[in-house]
């Protein structure tokens, strides 16, 4: 959730600044380097069900690019990588005796 927040506050921050299309997902991305287009993605609905945000040009900014970044092709590269990265994780669960 941690991750997720700081790529949320990196998309607000950039949107605000005037930021669109692939110079926000670029500044994103430089922000949070391990962000993934999947990532961006949910916190970009985030942002859009967040109550507090009320200005429609950042809104509308930051829905066309999750539904840009939703459909492109590299999301599904991300997803995969994202996979892997959680199968390397090791377990947390303890085996007691």
């Amino acid at each position: 959730m941690k991750e997720k927040k700081r790529v949320y506050e990196a998309l607000v921050d950039g949107a605000m600044d005037g930021l669109v299309g692939d110079a926000l997902y670029e500044f994103v991305r430089n922000r949070c380097p391990k962000a993934s287009s999947k990532k961006i993605v949910r916190a970009s609905l985030l942002a859009l069900s967040d109550p507090h945000l009320k200005d429609r040009n950042i809104l509308d900014v930051i829905y066309a690019l999750a539904i840009k970044h939703r459909l492109d092709d590299t999301s599904i590269d991300d997803e995969h990588d994202e996979e892997a990265e959680e199968q390397k994780k090791p377990s947390e669960t303890v085996i007691k005796e």
